[in-house]
């Protein structure tokens, strides 16, 4: 080979080892969640959350097999996939955690300002990650329908869409920095584009998650509010309106992917 034609091969070489470093990588990050998924320890949060659903508590000594996550009274097979969606009762567009706060407040009589207000992992916000966890669980293999029929949940989605581009902070972020284009990647792991469908299993269709690196059960609420402390941005309040709209953009844009729901993550 001449010296030209060898400096040739190689610069091709190296031009093409990263890319070829970049799928190794992927590959092995998907091998590693395979062999975690087999054993989610998200199934103890789970048979956690069935209990918590059918245990009587709270001043008025009462479960939650009454509440209505939107397909009727105790109905949550199939309820995840539709959520958030607009409630009549509350008149409000309402995501998983905050319809079980209205829930708890009107037929337990629990506290749920208090509950808002609770650090994540703690006291009933740990019970409202095993909730979570359980009502997601009952529809995994279903797919993302959430409804748009309301003006009130078109609204939202327009609200979601506007919080999910907007940036400010320090460092001038938004959840699109991250999430709005292909081939983006953080620690060595793909980001998936939110603007549109990202498929199967991916984005909201994987939340509420275990995270291993935390040993903990993450709610969609909890992974927001991680998203802002990474944007450097002040934390929005629990079941805020904001965080309901983020959760109506995404799940709109999830429509027809499989929820896997409650995933394992790293």
């Amino acid at each position: 080979m001449t010296g030209s034609r060898w400096v040739w091969a190689l610069a091709c070489g190296m031009a093409a080892a990263p890319a070829l470093a970049q799928k190794s990588a992927a590959d092995g990050i998907a091998e590693y969640r395979a062999l975690l998924a087999d054993g989610n320890p998200a199934e103890l949060f789970e048979a956690k959350g069935e209990g918590l659903w059918k245990q009587k508590r709270g001043p008025k000594n009462q479960s939650l097999e009454r509440c209505d996550l939107g397909k009727g009274p105790g109905v949550v097979k199939g309820a995840f996939v539709e959520l958030p969606r607009w409630f009549a009762d509350t008149g409000r567009v309402q995501d998983l955690e905050s319809r079980l706060l209205s829930c708890m407040s009107t037929l337990q009589g629990l506290d749920t300002d208090a509950i808002a207000k609770t650090a994540f992992g703690k006291g009933e916000q740990a019970n409202m990650e095993a909730l979570a966890a359980y009502i997601s669980a009952e529809s995994k293999g279903l797919r993302m329908n959430l409804p748009q029929g309301h003006l009130e949940e078109r609204r939202m989605f327009e609200l979601g869409k506007r919080a999910f581009f907007f940036r400010g902070g320090p460092m001038d972020f938004s959840c699109a920095s991250c999430h709005s284009e292909e081939g983006k990647r953080i620690r060595l792991q793909d980001l998936p584009n939110l603007t549109k469908n990202p498929g199967d299993g991916i984005g909201f269709a994987a939340w509420p998650a275990y995270r291993v690196s935390s040993g903990e059960l993450w709610s969609m609420q909890r992974r927001l509010n991680d998203c802002y402390r990474q944007q450097r941005f002040p934390f929005p309040g629990y079941a805020s309106d904001v965080t309901v709209a983020l959760g109506v953009y995404m799940g709109v844009n999830a429509k027809g992917a499989e929820s896997v729901a409650p995933a394992i993550k790293r």
